[in-house]
């Protein structure tokens, strides 16, 4: 390339692998995608390339680039990230899970529409995303510090010239000499084989499968179900993946498995010694954890946690409910940070620290280990991770704020926007478990307000505005800034005035948002009627009723 040759001392210390060249033969005309073993190194090449390039670069749709910029702003209150506001300028971008959904949003429009020409971005973007490209760079052959899969290869690749949108397409990939051997398998081998992951993911497949048949009733006796296995992929391919067992053994397994956990009950028919004609029917755990969708790795922990909060469950704030709620699967890939760990701990009211004591993570152990000191002590590993979450999300629903939550942890802004997505549905699973548990009854409404909050994490005051179609948290705050407060006050909005009060507010989503609010309205009233109507229904036991009805027969 004549751009290689033109490389300086410091040019090539700096890119050694002459990205910049590769990546000009393409932009701005044309787009290209340059993958990146980790997030980090998305953001280092991004900056890489952008301080190589042209001032000319900085020309080329200059005024749609500085709109990006501003949206980016406005979607995240005024905040934008360093690199970005570095490279945009440039037509250039990172693409990572550490970005929120709304900046992942605006940067794949402006890249569809050719605002930006390059993305830097991880192996996610190949799986979901369209965005196909001129040129695809592979500036490895891993995915962090796993070596390519052939199916992996084939999808990166795969963006490069896609039919229907570009009539061209290339793909690059860069390699150390250790690694040519294995690259070259992983050119021309086939594509690995397809596998069923039923049994692999034991609760999340093959007994959560059980658990839905007999609960939905589809099948409920061992011969039925056994003959639904016999039917799936697995077991179609149950002599390749486990040849010690037979589908029957795996299928017995399960049930007894489940039965154990008492999440199923084992009726033997009258007069049957037949195995296969024995019936099952969920139990109240299973029903809840059916309805709740939980995860049945967690059922019977979530179950003792709901039993031992109702022994001294802390109302003084939302710590406690928030901690009963935070994700149990992610608490097992989380590492916090000690020091971080143990300044939030020590800004807690004491009501709120009793909540850690309660839990079993006291300020001794936080301290010890934010010091670096050595533990005796055995602590459950998942409980204190699972209690640093709930700081996170704890924290965030009092600050409404992403990116100071994410610079107080030190944690990606596109971590704490999933773990507060992933709270939010955890909170409505717990609250669908509660509702089929007599017992819980009194998480009911707790759990009701406090999946609304993680769902929205805004200020309480636009929570209403939010439940209206079309409203989001910029436009809520517009409306309740405006005097429009209530949902009520939507409902009886005159759409023209909404449009000379609102700034950038179309006449079309001014009638929806007044359509939509008013059809919210009547639901509410309708739901309310009902519950007055039910408060006020003479019940079927009552003494006297039941005695004159005996009478007359």
């Amino acid at each position: 390339w004549t751009f290689s040759a033109l490389y300086s001392d410091t040019l090539k210390k700096m890119d050694p692998d002459h990205l910049v060249a590769l990546v000009t033969e393409v932009i701005p005309s044309y787009s290209c995608l340059v993958f990146c073993p980790t997030k980090k190194n998305c953001e280092n090449v991004a900056e890489m390339i952008c301080k190589s390039l042209s001032k000319e670069y900085l020309k080329h749709k200059e005024k749609e680039k500085q709109e990006v910029i501003q949206n980016l702003k406005n979607v995240s209150g005024g905040n934008l990230c360093r690199v970005l506001r570095h490279t945009i300028p440039f037509g250039v971008a990172y693409h990572h899970s550490g970005l929120t959904s709304d900046e992942r949003k605006l940067l794949e429009e402006a890249y569809s529409t050719g605002v930006l020409c390059l993305f830097t971005c991880t192996s996610t973007l190949a799986a979901g995303v369209n965005l196909p490209a001129r040129r695809v760079i592979l500036r490895a052959p891993y995915v962090a510090k796993e070596f390519l899969k052939r199916n992996q290869y084939k999808q990166m690749i795969g963006r490069a010239g896609r039919a229907g949108i570009d009539s061209v397409g290339e793909s690059i990939l860069i390699l150390q000499e250790k690694d040519k051997q294995q690259v070259l398998q992983l050119i021309s081998k086939p594509l690995e084989n397809c596998y069923s992951h039923l049994v692999q993911e034991f609760t999340k497949g093959i007994q959560t499968l059980f658990l839905s048949l007999i609960g939905l009733k589809i099948a409920t006796n061992l011969d039925d179900i056994y003959r639904f296995m016999s039917g799936t992929f697995f077991g179609v391919q149950q002599k390749v993946l486990l040849k010690e067992k037979s589908l029957w053994e795996i299928t017995m397994e399960s049930l007894r498995y489940l039965t154990e956990k008492g999440l199923l009950q084992k009726d033997t028919m009258c007069g049957s010694k037949e195995e296969f004609q024995n019936n099952f029917h969920i139990t109240k755990l299973g029903r809840a954890s059916f309805k709740g969708t939980i995860d049945l790795a967690y059922c019977d922990i979530l179950y003792r946690d709901l039993k031992k909060g109702l022994e001294g469950l802390m109302l003084e704030s939302l710590l406690h409910l928030i901690y009963l709620t935070t994700p149990y699967d992610m608490a097992s890939q989380c590492d916090p940070d000690w020091m971080i760990y143990f300044r939030q701990f020590n800004q807690l009211s004491p009501a709120e620290q009793n909540v850690a004591a309660l839990v079993g993570v006291s300020e001794n152990f936080i301290g010890k280990k934010a010091s670096g000191q050595a533990i005796r002590k055995k602590v459950d590993k998942n409980i204190v991770n699972r209690l640093y979450l709930s700081f996170i999300l704890y924290t965030l629903l009092k600050e409404t704020n992403i990116w100071s939550v994410s610079e107080k942890f030190n944690m990606p802004r596109g971590y704490i926007q999933s773990l507060l997505s992933a709270a939010a549905a955890f909170s409505s699973c717990v609250l669908h478990f509660c509702e089929e548990l007599e017992e819980f009854w009194v998480y009911r409404a707790l759990l009701g307000e406090l999946t609304k909050k993680l769902t929205y994490c805004v200020k309480a005051e636009l929570i209403p505005l939010m439940e209206v179609t079309g409203v989001l948290e910029g436009r809520a705050r517009q409306l309740y800034n405006a005097g429009y407060k209530s949902l009520t006050h939507l409902a009886n909005a005159n759409p023209e005035v909404l449009i000379r009060t609102i700034d950038h507010l179309s006449r079309r989503q001014a009638k929806q948002i007044v359509s939509s609010a008013k059809m919210l309205l009547h639901e509410k009233a309708e739901a309310l009627q009902e519950e007055v109507e039910e408060l006020l229904r003479l019940p079927s036991d009552f003494p006297g009723l039941v005695a004159s009805s005996t009478e007359k027969a």
